[in-house]
């Protein structure tokens, strides 16, 4: 029999996890996706926060696809921010990362748009990135400057954009910011083995989205720890989280992009788990690692 996966100690993540656990019952993936997106929002719903003040947004479509555009009180930059949001590319939606994107577009002072893709299974791969490589494109096209943002399934279809962006050979995305992402990397082997049980996602529960995705193996839009080459890309920030199968994915790119002459800011968040984003104002260690990632969003943006 193995052994259980680790657990944090600190006080504020612990009681993150209670929570989640009163909304979102450790085997939600056996649930029908219907309850699935209930629990999910209901989840997100407990930890909603009020907006930073003055901020502005407004929901649009780019083509066929939904988005809202963020705008903080006070705009430094005219560089434009792309979020693209987790949730096993089976829930989440504009309103599950609403307060999110706000605190980072006021951070950063910069306008943030996020893109509201669409779903499998009733959509399956390359559903989702396709609808955010038009909302990217878009952008671009308006002469604007891109930072690339997505937090686990999101950071997959936000590592794929830049890697779309180079192979198209678009300009002006100038940095990817990914937060606990999943790249593809293998179930049987390093975090996906020590934290197969880790508390708020399990290895099974990634085998999980990746079937209902059906996305192909050793695509590098889908997989990009497969991609053959990582030449080219714009600068990163990785985050990852020590209680987490997905956290040799994050390692692992960054080292690959290190050894191509990327410039990289990797952290590892000793006593997080998957999905801190959302103890950010209940916990210490997410409270600073949420400000690593608006450093680093801002930083990119100013470039």
């Amino acid at each position: 029999m193995s052994a259980p996966s680790p657990v944090p100690t600190e006080k504020g993540i612990l009681q993150f996890l209670q929570i989640c656990d009163s909304f979102y019952p450790a085997d939600a993936v056996e649930a029908p996706v219907e309850q699935q997106r209930l629990w999910y929002d209901a989840l997100c719903a407990r930890f909603d926060r009020p907006l930073p003040p003055d901020m502005i947004f407004a929901d649009g479509m780019v083509q066929r696809i939904p988005i809202r555009r963020y705008r903080p009180r006070k705009i430094i930059t005219r560089t434009v921010l792309l979020y693209i949001h987790g949730g096993g590319f089976v829930v989440g939606s504009l309103e599950s990362h609403h307060a999110i994107c706000a605190e980072i577009a006021d951070f950063a002072g910069a306008e943030l748009v996020s893109v509201d893709y669409r779903l499998a299974p009733e959509y399956r791969w390359p559903a989702q990135t396709d609808d955010g490589f038009a909302v990217l494109k878009h952008l671009l096209a308006a002469s604007n400057k891109v930072v690339l943002i997505g937090d686990s399934a999101g950071g997959n279809l936000a590592a794929g954009l830049a890697l779309r962006a180079r192979n198209e050979e678009l300009s002006g995305v100038v940095g990817q910011v990914l937060i606990y992402p999943s790249l593809g990397g293998d179930l049987n082997a390093g975090s996906y083995v020590e934290m197969t049980a880790a508390p708020g996602l399990t290895t099974a529960d990634v085998a999980y989205y990746r079937e209902i995705l059906r996305a192909p193996e050793g695509n590098e839009i889908a997989e990009p720890l497969q991609a053959a080459s990582l030449v080219g890309l714009p600068p990163a920030f990785i985050t990852v989280a020590h209680f987490d199968p997905l956290r040799d994915d994050g390692r692992h790119y960054a080292a690959r992009l290190t050894a191509k002459g990327i410039e990289v800011w990797f952290r590892e968040e000793p006593q997080m788990v998957h999905a801190w984003l959302r103890a950010r104002h209940m916990s210490d260690g997410a409270r600073d690692g949420f400000r690593a990632v608006c450093e680093a969003v801002r930083h990119f943006a100013m470039l």
